[in-house]
């Protein structure tokens, strides 16, 4: 099955890295085939560093290449919803990185719009494929921990020196970007929440730098989340419960846990499968529910990723945070 890559920066850059290595490894499924940039050269440069078949110098072109089977979205937030379209119209399946859209509403309609055009279109986001979330969940039904009843995760890095980032153009800010993993740990976890509470500190353009979030469940259980993008964090999730705790390492990508009783002794330590780059789950899996003649992945059905950017339409009304292309996708 043929990828294509639209976009050529760093995420793009570790998408094909992913095949390359899973090709590498004896599994063909996929097959690094194209690349798209918004200049020519670059799509070279990237073809030829990274292996890949054909460069195009436009989205539109590549889009129109009956060889591609599916398309990789690697570009800002605030591109994504044009494109997941715009790949529909082509008869394109597509992986879109997180965050999916900029908000719930784009998502709504482009998961609608890829369903009229009979493509698959699923969410990136790497942490709801790979099997640790499985891993975890298998210790938390042991009941070594008693019943879960809080959550905390944090996810911090040094990242305003990138446009993506700190313009509201693109669509950024540290929930969309980093705030996402949080809150996707605490929903595979917990589920969705019945209430949320957010705050954030702001840059000059109005980007939210530094997110601090609480989620409530009306039987009691509490998650507390913060999210930065000019402040490096440790990155560990922890699960609090009536018996002991487990300690996540990396809720970005959950590389190890640690299970500890109620008088703080470890108990149990698991580590995370051998991987190739993380991406490896989320590009196999697409693959394989193309084949199925799947319209979404099971690891993220459309209704989580759209529950997801409800909850952050929510914290981002909270904090003040929105950004122009909101007014001119949905006017009024």
């Amino acid at each position: 099955m043929k990828l294509g890559i639209l976009g050529a920066g760093n995420i793009a850059a570790v998408m094909a890295t992913t095949v390359r290595k899973l090709n590498e490894t004896g599994n063909h499924e996929v097959e690094l085939y194209a690349v798209a940039a918004r200049d020519l050269g670059r799509a070279q440069a990237f073809a030829a560093k990274h292996g890949v078949e054909k460069a195009f110098g436009s989205y539109e072109e590549m889009l129109q290449d009956p060889a591609v089977d599916f398309v990789y979205i690697a570009t800002p937030h605030s591109h994504h919803y044009a494109q997941i379209k715009l790949c529909a119209d082509h008869g394109k399946h597509v992986l879109c990185e997180k965050a999916f859209t900029v908000n719930a509403r784009q998502a709504e309609d482009a998961i609608r719009y890829a369903r009229s055009k009979g493509v698959l279109v699923t969410e990136a986001i790497w942490t709801r494929y790979q099997p640790m979330r499985q891993i975890i969940h298998e210790v938390l039904s042991s009941g070594r921990i008693g019943e879960p009843r809080m959550l905390t995760a944090n996810l911090g890095y040094a990242t305003t020196q990138n446009p993506r980032i700190v313009l509201p153009e693109l669509a950024g800010g540290a929930l969309l970007d980093v705030g996402i993993y949080t809150l996707h740990f605490a929903e595979m976890i917990f589920g969705h929440p019945d209430s949320v509470q957010g705050l954030c500190t702001k840059n000059e353009h109005g980007v939210d730098l530094i997110d601090s979030m609480s989620l409530l469940w009306k039987d009691g259980r509490v998650a507390h989340l913060t999210a930065a993008a000019n402040a490096i964090s440790d990155r560990y999730g922890a699960i609090y419960g009536s018996e002991g705790y487990l300690m996540v390492e990396n809720i970005n990508n959950p590389q190890g846990l640690q299970v500890f009783d109620a008088r703080h002794r470890l108990v149990e330590e698991r580590r995370c499968p051998a991987q190739l780059t993380g991406y490896e789950y989320e590009v196999l899996e697409t693959a394989n529910s193309i084949r199925q003649g799947l319209l979404e992945c099971p690891s993220i059905p459309h209704s989580e990723t759209i529950a997801t950017m409800e909850l952050m339409d929510h914290l981002r009304a909270q904090m003040g945070v929105c950004y122009p292309c909101e007014a001119v996708d949905f006017p009024g």
